[in-house]
Parts: structure tokens; C-alpha cells; sequence
């Protein structure tokens, strides 16, 4: 198909100028043709191409996309505005997404020589994080997140582009149906979207550490392989270690980039929440063996991958909405002072049972602080002991297999930072002490509880204090 000129007229949309002729589409600024109309906010329109030499794939991808801009809806994905008939003239309106390409982040950092700062690149990678996690929460999987495909806004939030490979648990999979070979782009494709498995949450993590690591190192960690031989190597093979590449990179960095591309899909972090919180919270990561690798992995390992890869049979996790659920990041409100021992018992009764019912969960202990330190002003002073009280209070858990961090956090209005923080961090469940104070008063002066719970982005747990041999006394009594 030809390039359209600008000034056409299309459905009631003005062509301007293309911004985009790429070999699967043509993008162009339009704006509504009928005098006055105003849409609100810019757009753009994406035309397929359709010449004798472009595969069907091009035609499945337009009806892919079609149907997943129509269900998705929030900031990260691209408002959708209109579409035209396949059988006359193919294409898609939506908004024009003012920002900067990611891939414009690396193209700059090859030109200058310079790679980001690690600092830098957690805030990119939390950012795309938090948009996949957002994706994932609609039921649906992008499969080919890339920096091509990921803008990021003035402010820094990001925005996912390019559907066309996507899922959706609720619609056909179009691709899986009229498509035998793998669908996504080599350099950034998981494991098992190379055995042909799609709809698992976690490929797209997968994708989130190849952009990591391609930003941190300025490599591709697989390259870009060209024959399916190339492409199932990395259901064994482990890329180098980034600290390898660039041994400045701190140890933190490493082990969320080595964890998003482990080869099983169990081995990766179970949702972008999950990512993305690392990434906001380095000094919080757990390190493990990866975090110290430099050099290559055994081969007697790879082998043992090979022998497991041969067999194995992939099978994708639950609904993308489900399996997020599973895997929660539970935050508990520790008071910060004015408590007593049957708030605390309580409390970690509580949060033994959430944990225990919710295998992998992440537990985020956070306690808030008037600003000004304590009566001597000494504000770090402060912090190493609240940092201290959280740690002891969470020794009586029960934390196998689940991952804890400390949180001191400083504001006048404990309820505003508590919300403020569960929603900064994707937090599915809140566990707060319920208000000690009577029924009348809580009618005239809302308590912190009672804001958390009317305000909250998730579940609020509110706990009743009570002490295990206040009970025993009653029951002797």
C-alpha cells in the first residue's frame, strides 16, 4: 500500500504527516476533518501494510491489535479512538503518546559511549514494570515488549505500544490458531514463547530483563538469533553476567536482571509487581549466588538444562489476574510508638496467617514517623531505630520462602503516607491495627484504620488486639 497524502480525508479523520513507515505499518498525525471538532487530545493512525510480498501475519496482527486496544483502558496503553474496515481500508486511531522511545535511550548511550547510571536505569525499569504489571492486571500479555515498543513520558510513566502479538484470556488467541511458528521478536522472546506456549504473565518479565540488561550493558544477552536452533538455546544457556560486561554495576542490579531471565519460568519473579518493587527499593533486594557471578555458568548445568528442556512439557500459569493474586505484596502498618504488646502480637498472628495462605507473597514491614526526628532533632537517629523495632518485630514470623523488607517512611499524616506507599508499590493487602478508640468518636474524627480502609487501593485487613493468655485468664476464670 502507498503512502496516504497528507490532507486525505478517511472516515472523518485528516491524514498529516507520517511519522512512522516500518514493515509492518504506516503511522500517521490525524485530526478529525469536521470543522470545530476538537478529539481532546492528539492522534495518530496506524495503516498496515498490505503489498503482494507481506505475509498474512501482517493482516493477524491488525486484528489483534484491534481487538486489544478496544478492552485495555488506564495510562499505560494508548486511548483508542476509531478503526476502519478490513475489507475497504485497514486502520487504527488511537492517541498519539507525546515522549521518548526507549530504544532512543540506547541509541544515545551507543552514540555518547556512556551507559546509563544504574539509578537511571531502575527508575526506566520500574516504570515499565509498574505498565506491565497494569497489562497483566486486564488478563492480558503483551509478548513483545521491546525498546522499540516502550515510551516513556515527560513525567516518566511509560507507555506500552504495538499489541499486535498480545493475549488476552478472554478473547481467541488469533495467533495461536492461524500460526505455527513462534510469535515475537528473537532478541527479546522468552523460552517458552519459543516452544509455542503463550499467555504466561512471565514471558513478559522475561522481556523486562533483556531491556535491563541491554540498558545496563549496552549487549543484547542472547543477541539476535536468526534460525530456531538460535532461539532454543536460551531454554538452557545463561547469558554473561552483566558485572562481567561491566564490572561497576552494583551487585542489586545484577540479581534482578539475572532473576527476570532465568530459563524456567518458575525461577523468575512471579508478577512485574514484584519487579518493580526491587527496582524502587534496591537496598531491599535479596542477593543470592546470582548477584556475585562474573564468570561463565558450568557446563555440566547447561547440559542438565538441555536433558530437562528436551522433555519438558510448558504449561502456562493461571490467568495473568489470578496468578498476580497469588503472589501478593502484603504491607503491614506497624505503629511507630503508643503501641502495646496485644497490638503487635496481634498484628503478626495476622500476617502469619496471610503469608501462610498466599505461598511466595512479599511482606513490606513499614512503620511512618513524624518528620523532625525525635526530641533531639536527630532524624537518622530515629530511622536506625524504627529500622531496628521492624526488624525484631518480624524475627517472630514465619518467613519461609517469603521475602521481607523494612520500610521507615516520614510524614505528618500517617494514613496519607500509608496510602501513598501501597499504591506507589502495587501492594495487595493491607494489614492495619484497628482504632482502640470508641464507636463515638470514630464518628466525629476519622481514626488512621478507618481512613486506610475508606481509601485503599486493595484489601485492608483490620486487626483486633488481643493477648493469648488474656484469653486463658477469661476461659480459668
Amino acid at each position: 500500500m502507498k503512502l496516504l497524502e497528507p490532507g486525505t480525508e478517511i472516515d472523518g479523520f485528516r491524514v498529516g504527516d507520517c511519522l512512522h513507515a516500518g514493515g509492518m505499518a504506516h503511522i500517521y498525525r490525524v485530526s478529525f476533518s469536521a470543522p470545530g471538532r476538537e478529539g481532546g487530545f492528539a492522534m495518530a493512525m496506524k495503516v498496515p501494510r498490505m503489498t503482494s510480498s507481506d505475509g498474512a501475519e501482517t493482516i493477524l496482527s491488525f486484528e489483534v491489535e484491534h481487538q486489544m486496544l478496544q478492552v485495555l483502558c488506564g495510562p499505560h496503553v494508548p486511548r483508542f479512538v476509531a478503526a476502519g474496515d478490513l475489507a475497504r481500508l485497514p486502520y487504527l486511531v488511537m492517541e498519539y503518546v507525546e515522549g521518548r522511545v526507549l530504544q532512543s535511550w540506547l541509541d544515545d548511550a551507543v552514540e555518547s559511549r556512556l551507559r546509563p547510571d544504574p539509578g537511571d536505569i531502575a527508575r526506566l525499569g520500574a516504570a515499565l514494570a509498574v505498565a506491565v504489571h497494569s497489562l497483566h492486571s486486564q488478563n492480558a500479555v503483551h509478548l513483545d515488549l521491546k525498546p522499540a515498543n516502550v515510551m516513556v513520558r515527560h513525567d516518566g510513566q511509560v507507555v506500552l505500544l504495538d499489541f499486535g502479538l498480545s493475549w488476552h484470556a478472554h478473547y481467541p488467541d488469533l495467533l495461536a490458531e492461524e500460526m505455527r511458528a513462534a510469535a515475537g521478536s528473537p532478541a527479546w522472546m522468552a523460552p517458552e514463547q519459543v516452544v509455542g506456549v503463550r499467555g504466561d504473565p512471565r514471558s513478559d518479565i522475561f522481556a523486562i530483563g533483556v531491556i535491563l540488561y541491554e540498558l545496563a550493558t549496552g549487549e543484547l544477552p542472547f543477541g539476535e538469533p536468526q534460525t530456531s536452533g538460535g532461539l532454543r538455546q536460551r531454554l538452557w544457556m545463561d547469558p554473561p553476567p552483566p558485572r562481567r560486561l561491566r564490572p561497576e554495576l552494583p551487585a542489586w542490579l545484577q540479581e534482578i536482571i539475572l532473576r527476570c531471565l532465568e530459563p524456567e519460568a518458575a525461577k523468575r519473579y512471579p508478577s512485574a509487581a514484584h519487579v518493580a518493587f526491587d527496582l524502587t527499593h534496591p537496598e531491599q533486594v535479596k542477593l543470592s549466588e546470582r548477584s556475585a557471578r562474573t564468570g561463565p555458568t558450568p557446563w555440566r548445568v547447561h547440559f542438565k538444562r538441555w536433558i530437562k528442556a528436551a522433555g519438558m512439557q510448558y504449561r502456562p500459569s493461571p490467568l495473568p489476574a489470578e496468578s498476580i493474586t497469588e503472589v501478593p505484596i502484603v504491607m503491614v502498618a506497624v505503629p511507630w510508638r503508643d503501641t502495646t504488646d496485644a497490638t503487635l502480637y496481634s498484628l503478626r498472628q495476622a500476617v502469619d496467617r496471610s503469608l501462610g495462605q498466599q505461598a511466595g507473597a512479599r511482606l513490606a514491614c513499614v512503620t511512618v514517623v513524624p518528620p523532625g526526628g525525635d526530641t533531639t532533632g536527630n532524624e537518622t537517629n530515629v530511622v536506625r531505630m524504627q529500622r531496628e523495632r521492624l526488624r525484631q518485630w518480624a524475627q517472630g514470623l514465619n518467613l519461609d520462602g517469603h521475602q521481607v523488607s523494612l520500610h521507615v517512611l516520614e510524614g505528618r499524616d500517617t494514613a496519607h503516607a500509608l496510602l501513598d506507599y501501597a499504591r506507589a508499590n502495587r501492594v495487595s493487602l493491607i494489614v492495619v491495627g484497628a482504632a482502640t478508640h470508641g464507636l463515638q468518636l470514630q464518628r466525629l474524627m476519622a481514626t488512621v484504620p478507618i481512613r486506610v480502609a475508606m481509601e485503599a487501593p486493595c484489601t485492608v485487613m483490620l486487626v483486633k488486639q488481643a493477648l493469648p493468655y488474656e484469653r486463658l485468664g477469661t476461659t480459668a476464670d
